[in-house]
C-alpha cells in the first residue's frame, strides 16, 4: 500500500487499478469472495512487473497473506503441501528442518511459491527444470466457488501450473522433495565473451549465473553453485574473486548468500540473496528472455552488438540456464533453455525503447519473455511461441467460463 492508500507492485511501477484489496483468512471466506462474482486476481507477493495481477476497475485483487501459512512435510513420501501465500524462506526453512530439500530455488527467497510456479520462474542449472517441475499437485478454487484438485497424470495438469492465475485461486501446492544437501558457492571475475564455450561454462556446476552490465564484452562475474555430494569440477576461463561480490555493481556484498567456496545447506546458498536481507524498494525494472539453448552464444553476441543501447538503462544482466519442461504456457516448454534477465534503472520512459530494441535483437532466436516482466512483444507473437496455447484457452473455458480470473493481461495472451 502507498501513502495514499493505493496498492502497487513491489517495484512501484503498477498502480493497481482494482475496486478493492481483500484479504480472506479462511478458504471458507476466500470460496463465498469468488463466488459472489467480482473478478478476481491474486496479488501473491507483488513481485511482477506488469499487469499480470491486475483485475481492473470493477475487480478485486485478493491476497493470500491471511491465509494459513501451511507447510506440511510428509517425509516417508518426500513431499510437501505448502498454502497459497507461502515464500520460499519460510518454505524453505521448514523443509529442511525435516531433513529435505527443493531440487532448486531462485535468485530471491523472498517471492512466493504459488505467484513463482504460475508465471514460469526458475533458477539455474542444466539439469535443473524451473520451479514448477516440482509441483505434483494444485489445489484451486475456482469461479464458481468450488475447490478443485488437479495433480500429475490429469491431462488437465500440464496447464494447470504455470497457469498465469487465470483458472483460479492456488489455495495449495504440494511438491516433490529430496534428501537435504550441501551447496560450496564461488565467484570468478572477468569471463571474456569471445571464444565462450557456453555449453561447458553453464554446465561447470550444479547451478551457474553469468553477470554483466554489458559496458564491455563478457561478463564481471560467474557465481558457481556446487553441489558437495557430486564431484567437483575446475573452473579455468575466469578468475576467482579476491573479495565477496554482489550482481549490481556498488551494491553492499553482504546482502548475498555466503561465497568463497564455505559449505552451507542448500537454502542458504541456492539464492543470490540472503533470507534475513529485507529486498530493496523496488528501486528498478526487470525484463526476461527464454530461448533455446543452443542459440546461447548467437543470443549474447546480439545483445553485444547493441550493449551502446543497453548499457545506458542497465544495472546488470544475468545469464541463466534451465532443462526443458513440459508446462504449457512455461517459457522451457519443450526446449532447454538460456535466459537472459535485465535489471534495469527505474525508469519506465527510457526503458521501454531499449526492450523494444533488446526484443527485435532476439526476435531471430524464438524468445520467450517472462510473464511477468516488462515486455512489448505482441500478442500474436506469444501465441506463435507456445504451440499449447490453444488447449490452455480451453482449459480455461472449462475451469472459469464466467471469465472470473480473466483481466486484459489474460485476454491478450489468450485471444488478442
Amino acid at each position: 500500500m502507498t501513502g495514499s492508500g493505493t496498492v502497487t507492485n513491489w517495484a512501484r511501477n503498477i498502480t493497481f487499478t482494482a475496486d478493492a484489496l481483500r484479504r480472506p483468512d479462511s478458504v471458507t471466506e476466500l470460496r463465498t469472495l469468488v463466488a459472489a462474482g467480482p473478478r478476481v486476481r491474486v496479488l501473491g507477493s507483488g513481485h511482477s512487473f506488469n499487469t499480470v495481477a491486475d483485475p481492473g476497475p470493477g475487480g478485486v485483487l485478493v491476497s493470500l497473506a491471511g491465509l494459513p501459512a501451511e507447510v506440511d512435510v510428509d517425509t516417508a513420501a518426500r513431499t510437501v503441501r505448502v498454502g497459497g501465500g507461502v515464500r520460499y524462506a519460510e518454505l524453505a526453512r521448514r523443509v529442511h528442518e525435516h531433513g529435505l530439500a527443493l531440487a532448486n530455488m531462485a535468485s530471491l527467497p523472498h517471492i512466493s511459491v504459488a505467484g513463482s510456479v504460475a508465471t514460469g520462474t526458475h533458477g539455474s542449472g542444466v539439469t535443473n527444470a524451473p520451479l514448477a517441475s516440482s509441483v505434483r499437485e494444485v489445489e484451486l478454487v475456482v469461479g464458481d466457488g468450488s475447490s478443485v484438485t488437479v495433480g500429475r497424470g490429469d491431462p488437465r495438469f500440464d496447464g494447470a501450473v504455470t497457469s498465469l492465475g487465470a483458472l483460479g485461486v492456488v489455495t495449495a501446492l504440494t511438491l516433490d522433495l529430496e534428501p537435504a544437501y550441501d551447496v560450496a558457492q564461488t565467484v570468478h571475475v572477468e569471463l571474456p565473451l569471445e571464444g565462450l564455450d557456453f555449453e561447458t561454462v553453464a554446465a561447470s556446476a550444479y547451478s551457474v549465473s553469468l553477470f554483466t552490465d554489458w559496458r564491455a564484452p563478457g561478463f564481471r562475474q560467474v557465481w558457481l553453485k556446487r553441489r558437495t555430494d557430486r564431484p567437483r569440477t575446475e573452473f579455468p576461463w575466469a578468475a576467482p574473486a579476491g573479495e565477496a561480490q554482489h550482481p549490481v555493481p556498488g551494491m553492499p556484498a553482504r546482502n548475498c548468500t555466503e561465497q568463497f567456496g564455505v559449505p552451507g545447506p542448500w537454502h542458504e546458498r541456492l539464492p543470490h540473496f540472503r533470507a534475513e536481507f529485507t529486498p530493496s524498494s523496488g528501486a528498478e525494472l526487470q525484463s526476461e528472455y527464454l530461448l533455446p539453448r543452443e542459440h546461447a552464444t548467437a543470443a549474447l553476441h546480439a545483445v553485444d552488438a547493441i550493449r551502446t543501447t543497453v548499457a545506458p538503462v542497465l544495472q546488470t544482466c544475468e545469464v541463466r540456464t534451465m532443462a526443458a519442461d513440459t508446462q504449457w504456457l512455461s517459457p522451457a516448454y519443450g526446449r532447454d533453455t538460456v535466459a537472459l534477465h535485465f535489471t534495469w534503472v527505474e525508469d519506465t520512459a527510457a526503458v521501454l525503447p531499449v526492450v523494444r530494441r533488446l526484443e527485435e535483437a532476439l526476435d531471430p532466436f524464438d524468445a520467450r519473455p517472462h510473464w511477468g516482466k516488462v515486455f512489448t512483444a505482441s500478442p500474436r507473437t506469444l501465441r506463435e511461441r507456445y504451440p499449447r496455447m490453444g488447449d490452455f484457452a480451453a482449459l480455461v473455458d472449462e475451469l472459469d467460463p464466467r471469465g472470473t480470473f480473466t483481466n486484459a493481461f489474460v485476454r491478450d495472451v489468450l485471444a488478442g
